[in-house]
C-alpha cells in the first residue's frame, strides 16, 4: 500500500511530489496522459503564457528560459518533463482515475490500468474538465465545423468561410486574434466586448511585478478584498481587445441565444453564412467520480486551502485554492508548501 498517490503530472502534482520526495515518502503519481506535460500540449499551437520566466518557477527548479521570456506550451510542457526527470518521480502514464473509494482507513482508486491502494490520495487534475459548449451547438447543420477551444490547434483546421468565435475570456480573444489575423474572409465575435485590458507591461515592469508589489495576488478568497476580485469580471490580459474588434473582417454580434441547422441567432443579428465555430465557452468542473465527496453549488470540492472534508483527501490546483495567485504557475508553490506541511 502505497503512502500517497497523486492524480495528474502537471504543476500542481508534480509540486506536491516534491515535498513528498524531500520526506521519503512511498507514492504514486498517475497521469491520463502519454507523457508529462501532455495537457499543455494539447492546447492551441500559438499559445503563450501571460506570466514572464521569473514567475513561472517550481519549487526547487528554475524555469530555464531568460528572465522577461513569456513561454509557450512547448517550453512548459519540456519544463515539467526534465523537472519529473531532475527529482526521479514515480510516475505511472496511461493510466486514468476512474473512481476513489474510501474503505476504513485507506483508499480504493480504480484506474484503467489497475486498483490501487493507498493512505492518503492528492487530487492534481486542475480546474478544466468537462468542456462546456451550450446544449443548442447540437441542433446546427453537420455541414458547420464546430470545435470547443479545448481542442483547437491552429486556423489551418477550419475549413473555408467565415467563423464564428465565441467566447469572451482570455481563450476566446487570442483565439478570435489567431484567426481573424490569417485570413480574410469574416470572423465574427460573440461575447462581451465591456470588459477590462492590462498590459503585460506598465513603466518598464510586467503586470506580474505589479501585481507582486501590490499584493493583488495573495489576498485570501475569504478576505473582503479577496472576495470583491473573485467575484469581479476577469481582465483580459496581454491581448489588444479594442484592436482586434476594430479590424475590417471582425464583426461584434452579441452573445450567441441559438440556433438551427444552418441559422445561428444572436442579440444582434442572425447569421446565415457561419462555416466554423470555436467554441470559446469554458469548462464544468468533474469530481464525481470521488465518492461521498462533499460538494459546493458550483460543483467544486468543499475544502480549506486543499484540505477536504475527506480525512486523508486533499486538493491542490484549484481555481482560487486560496488566492488568485493558486492559478499562476508561479502561484502553485505557496499552496503546495502549505498542504504539504499541514500533511507531513
Amino acid at each position: 500500500m502505497k503512502d500517497f498517490v497523486i492524480i495528474g503530472a502537471a504543476q500542481a502534482g508534480l509540486s506536491m511530489a516534491y515535498f513528498l520526495k524531500q520526506k521519503q515518502k512511498d507514492f504514486l503519481i498517475i497521469d491520463r496522459e502519454e507523457d508529462v506535460g501532455a495537457s499543455w500540449l494539447n492546447r492551441w499551437d500559438s499559445l503563450k503564457l501571460f506570466t514572464p520566466t521569473e514567475f513561472n518557477h517550481l519549487i526547487g527548479m528554475p524555469f530555464p528560459a531568460p528572465k522577461g521570456h513569456y513561454p509557450d506550451k512547448y517550453e512548459v510542457a519540456n519544463y515539467f518533463k526534465q523537472y519529473a526527470e531532475t527529482f526521479q518521480f514515480p510516475i505511472q502514464l496511461n493510466t486514468l482515475a476512474e473512481h476513489i473509494e474510501k474503505k476504513n482507513d485507506h483508499f480504493i482508486i480504480k484506474t484503467s490500468q489497475q486498483d490501487i491502494t493507498c493512505k492518503q490520495v492528492i487530487i492534481a487534475t486542475g480546474p478544466f474538465h468537462i468542456p462546456y459548449t451550450p446544449t443548442f451547438h447540437k441542433n446546427l447543420s453537420d455541414t458547420i465545423y464546430q470545435v470547443h477551444s479545448n481542442y483547437y490547434k491552429t486556423p489551418d483546421q477550419l475549413q473555408k468561410g467565415p467563423t464564428l468565435v465565441v467566447g469572451g475570456g482570455d481563450s476566446g480573444f487570442q483565439i478570435l486574434d489567431e484567426i481573424s489575423k490569417n485570413t480574410s474572409e469574416t470572423t465574427y465575435f460573440s461575447g462581451s466586448t465591456d470588459i477590462r485590458t492590462l498590459p503585460q507591461e506598465i513603466l518598464g515592469k510586467t503586470l506580474w511585478w505589479w501585481f507582486t508589489i501590490t499584493g493583488f495576488l495573495s489576498f485570501s478568497k475569504k478576505s473582503w478584498i479577496g472576495k470583491k476580485i473573485n467575484q469581479s469580471k476577469q481582465p483580459i490580459i496581454g491581448t489588444d481587445v479594442k484592436t482586434i474588434i476594430k479590424r475590417d473582417n471582425v464583426k461584434v454580434v452579441g452573445h450567441t441565444l441559438n440556433a438551427e441547422t444552418e441559422r445561428i441567432k444572436t442579440a444582434t443579428v442572425e447569421l446565415t453564412d457561419v462555416k466554423n465555430i470555436v467554441w470559446a465557452t469554458g469548462y464544468k468542473p468533474n469530481f464525481k467520480w470521488i465518492n461521498n465527496l462533499e460538494l459546493t453549488d458550483d460543483g467544486y470540492p468543499k475544502h480549506n486551502r486543499g484540505i477536504s472534508t475527506t480525512k486523508g483527501l486533499y486538493f491542490i490546483g484549484l481555481p482560487w485554492l486560496h488566492t488568485r495567485g493558486s492559478a499562476t504557475l508561479g502561484g502553485i508553490k505557496k499552496d503546495a508548501t502549505y498542504l504539504a506541511n499541514k500533511i507531513l
